[in-house]
């Protein structure tokens, strides 16, 4: 005969429903903190990690547009005068230090100076040194607040970004754009917080869905996917015959079964999932009426470029970011591959570059133009630099640049961070940081800062150790921020 008020419990079955309690109450203070009442959250081991924000936000949302294979900042950015001046001479053993090399030049017996065969000018009241191949991007580079002296430990791909989206070269953390759904919650819940767009049908780099994973977070934190064609996220729209009144329905008493469920065990992650269910359900109409533009006006195409009409584009992924930013998206990662140009790098430069540089300069003048780049952030950049020298031969139009972690350029607009500023510096060889580094982590708790949250208190415990996005490292780069 079982007594259910006097159920006799053992060790484990104490451990497990006392920790799962405490996670609970995290996950229901963490469904839309932003709009509660209390000013503290908890973590899964009960401790506070997060008030309501803990500086005034300057950021609602960001757009991450990332450029994954790493683009050239020295054939695009970085100016290096001498550099083209020596072009085809040796690169001096004093510059390179003995510093590490992949193993695609390292056993190679000469490492021929590269300067680039672009063009460059100063542009705007800031100055900056931008290529011709970025002619938009120097229309608006008064807008732009560059840093060129970031660096990372990583030196091949896949651990390179890792470490920018998640700050860990192993996988299984979770995402910038988790710990922001985690930390800040929602402002639109008809939408998911985090959105992944990933252009299609582009070659490099693979790209794993793990980048915009959650990790050991909650379940309703990791990033969603939206594809361009008739199905944008998969297995969301219901199969024939099944009305949205019988889909409905079926949720309800699905939530009932899953609440029994949850009464016995108290697992966090049945709430979870009850939510994205419930995510689901209202996304089936969410979801069309952003992916449909085809109600932009005629100019806003023409801005953007003419692969804004053809879906699954970077042009058209730019657009729908700024209508993802109107519905209050809170974070918004665009995946663009191709940038890994070991070999024949003007030639894919210039492919790269007809591609990007039009909707991404469109992009930042839309939003302003409706008055959305008050509070939003946009990041342009990817996972580590290109080398000095050439891999390979050096030909007078042809060349290739191996991985440089050491130094490489990113670029920012929008909220939170200053105009027409040129943050860093590199040698006049651009192989080593002169002024100020910023590192991968520094990097992260600015964009966190920028948000209103203190990276070293945004803290998830998992497995007895208490996990962030800046790991142990991290500082807010001050002299950036407007």
């Amino acid at each position: 005969m079982c007594n259910n008020h006097n159920k006799n419990y053992s060790r484990r079955d104490f451990l497990n429903k006392t920790s799962l309690g405490l996670g609970a109450v995290a996950l229901s203070s963490l469904m839309n903190p932003m709009q509660m009442g209390a000013s503290t959250l908890l973590g899964p081991n009960g401790d506070p990690i997060l008030e309501k924000s803990h500086f005034p936000p300057k950021v609602k949302r960001v757009i991450y547009l990332f450029q994954s294979g790493a683009p050239s900042q020295l054939d695009l950015f970085d100016y290096k005068p001498l550099l083209i001046k020596m072009n085809g001479q040796e690169l001096p053993e004093s510059i390179r230090n003995g510093q590490r090399l992949t193993g695609m030049t390292a056993g190679q017996t000469s490492f021929p100076l590269a300067g680039s065969i672009f063009k460059f000018k100063q542009h705007g009241q800031s100055g900056a040194w931008i290529s011709d191949r970025m002619p938009h991007i120097a229309e608006i580079s008064d807008e732009l607040c560059f840093v060129k002296s970031m660096y990372t430990e990583a030196i091949n791909h896949d651990p390179a970004v890792t470490f920018m989206q998640t700050g860990s070269q192993f996988s299984g953390r979770p995402s910038i754009g988790s710990w922001i759904s985690y930390g800040l919650g929602s402002d639109n819940e008809n939408l998911p917080n985090f959105v992944v767009l990933v252009t299609k049908d582009k070659k490099g780099q693979p790209l794993y869905s793990r980048l915009w994973g959650n990790g050991f977070l909650p379940s309703e934190h990791q990033g969603t996917q939206f594809r361009a064609g008739k199905d944008p996220v998969l297995f969301l729209q219901n199969p024939p015959g099944i009305s949205s009144e019988s889909r409905k329905n079926q949720l309800d008493h699905l939530n009932k079964l899953q609440q029994l469920q949850y009464n016995k065990l108290e697992d966090p992650e049945i709430k979870a999932r009850m939510s994205q269910y419930e995510m689901a359900f209202r996304m089936q109409t969410s979801v069309p009426e952003i992916m449909n533009t085809e109600g932009e006006p005629e100019h806003i195409y023409d801005m953007y470029g003419p692969d804004s009409k053809i879906p699954g584009t970077y042009a058209a992924n730019c657009l729908l970011a700024r209508r993802l930013v109107e519905r209050d998206v809170k974070f918004i990662q665009l995946y663009h591959q191709g940038w890994d140009h070991h070999g024949g790098l003007p030639e894919e430069l210039r492919n790269q570059c007809k591609e990007t540089d039009q909707p991404t300069a469109a992009l930042i003048k839309d939003l302003k133009q409706r008055g959305l780049l008050e509070d939003t952030l946009v990041i342009w950049g990817g996972e580590f630099g290109r080398t000095n020298y050439s891999q390979g031969a050096l030909s007078a139009t042809n060349y290739g640049r191996d991985h440089h972690p050491k130094c490489f350029t990113l670029f920012m607009a929008g909220a939170g961070v200053k105009k027409g500023m040129v943050y860093g510096a590199t040698d006049d060889f651009g192989y080593n940081i002169v002024e100020n580094p910023v590192h991968v982590h520094d990097f992260q708790a600015t964009l966190l800062h920028l948000m209103g949250v203190d990276h070293e208190r945004l803290i998830y415990k998992h497995q007895g150790r208490r996990f962030r996005l800046t790991d142990v490292s991290g500082n807010v780069v001050k002299d950036i921020l407007s």
